[in-house]
């Protein structure tokens, strides 16, 4: 999937990436798989045997097209323009063949991953990224708003029918992939990251569905819970802790906090409503081109929120073999205060069993 890259940003993100080259004495720059060529380019290199990659050097400009045929070696040709450069960063996903031929044909030079130059600039994203999310955000509230109206029928359903039902109403809605649309019912509610499967969605349960894609580029990640019929006091309990929660992290991630401290927020408050042992994953994660990129909100990460930091506020509570609920937005960091950018209710919804 490819999105041009407007010239103008394109230069602008080339020459943030070689400034921050510079100051790490990285000497070239090799993408290949991953976020980081499309968001330079425009173009996504396809996971094919046969190698696509930028060489880009930090004292030369762009732009040169480089084919090559069958019979050529196109590690031979990326060696070759990489020359006696000896400092070089690979896309993280690179395949490793790839990485380990280019390291027998330029034995001299030290590898290290792209990530160190690319995700803290990738992660602070320019108006039209935050516009791309915002579209992305708005598709799946669309399909979250179904759910917790009860449009999305749950009960006598499997999971997986679920899932693919979800995914289904992502693609109409404006995405072109879906990355995940997990449906966790009754006790399998309590695995944050269940796979859906052939278990029947009973009444009187918590259904907690955790979705996203990827629309013109760009990814939406939504979390909802809902109960199918009434809620027993306990599990309104457990809900209302975490709504509150989920809130106040939101509320805490303005501009200079520390990421570890907007999950601290969250899991004060969990702890303090009884539940702390039960929420076991980090408050949140960056989002972007990836579903999962910097930064990442956790205890260990003091880097501080910048304006225009995109990333998901998704406390959980999950108690093992009885039920579990998660919320999630994703939240964009402003000079202003943190916005939330899903806008569908956060209550506990309760659908027709």
């Amino acid at each position: 999937m490819s999105r041009p890259v407007r010239e103008g940003a394109r230069a602008a993100r080339v020459e943030r990436v070689r400034a921050r080259m510079g100051e790490l004495g990285v000497d070239a720059l090799l993408l290949s798989l991953g976020a980081d060529l499309p968001w330079l380019t425009g173009y996504e290199a396809m996971p094919l045997e046969r190698l696509t990659m930028l060489v880009l050097p930090s004292d030369e400009e762009l732009f040169a097209l480089l084919p090559w045929d069958e019979t050529d070696d196109p590690v031979r040709l990326v060696a070759d323009l990489v020359g006696s450069r000896a400092s070089l960063s690979v896309s993280d996903r690179t395949w490793a063949t790839f990485v380990l031929d280019l390291q027998d044909s330029l034995p001299a030079a030290r590898f290290s991953v792209a990530s160190r130059v690319t995700a803290p600039l990738r992660a602070v994203k320019d108006d039209e990224e935050v516009a791309a999310i915002r579209r992305a955000a708005a598709a799946a509230d669309r399909v979250a708003t179904q759910l917790v109206s009860g449009d999305i029928a749950l009960v006598g359903r499997t999971e997986a029918d679920v899932s693919r039902d979800i995914g289904r109403r992502l693609v109409a809605e404006g995405h072109q992939r879906v990355n995940f649309a997990i449906v966790g019912s009754g006790p399998n509610s309590a695995s944050p990251h269940h796979g859906a499967g052939g278990r029947v969605i009973a009444a009187g349960e918590p259904v907690v569905c955790d979705f996203g894609g990827t629309f013109d580029s760009y990814c939406s990640d939504i979390t909802r819970t809902v109960f199918t019929g009434a809620p027993p006091p306990e599990y309104r309990d457990l809900y209302s802790v975490l709504e509150a929660a989920q809130a106040a992290a939101v509320d805490a991630a303005t501009v200079g906090t520390p990421c570890e401290d907007v999950d601290a927020v969250a899991r004060r408050l969990i702890d303090d409503g009884g539940y702390g042992p039960h929420f076991i994953h980090r408050t949140g994660h960056g989002i972007g081109l990836e579903e999962h990129e910097d930064p990442y909100l956790v205890g260990g990460n003091c880097e501080p929120l910048a304006p225009g930091h995109a990333f998901s506020v998704e406390p959980g509570i999950y108690l093992e073999g009885r039920w579990g609920a998660r919320l999630e937005d994703i939240v964009v960091a402003t000079a202003a205060g943190p916005e939330a950018i899903n806008g569908v209710d956060h209550g506990l919804a309760v659908v027709e069993a």
